[in-house]
């Protein structure tokens, strides 16, 4: 192989391999009670009223089965 062949195939490797070895950041989560939810009965419609409100999505928790919203904090 020629010797920019080579260069590149080095250099792509060595950016690919730079991108695997980052760890990506990920957001950490925060719940909050629902006010005005009564039980839940399904995790989607928890999630489904949290963000029509402006959460990304909710899940029913507890042995009282209260929807909370999650958010990023």
């Amino acid at each position: 192989m020629e010797r920019k062949t080579l260069s590149f195939l080095f250099l792509f490797l060595l950016v690919l391999a730079s991108d695997v070895a980052v760890k990506k950041a990920e957001a950490k989560t925060c719940f909050t009670k629902k006010e005005g939810w009564g039980r839940c009965i399904a995790d989607f419609t928890c999630a489904r009223s949290c963000r029509n409100v402006g959460y990304i999505g909710g899940k029913c928790q507890g042995l009282t089965r209260r929807c909370f919203c999650v958010l990023n904090c």
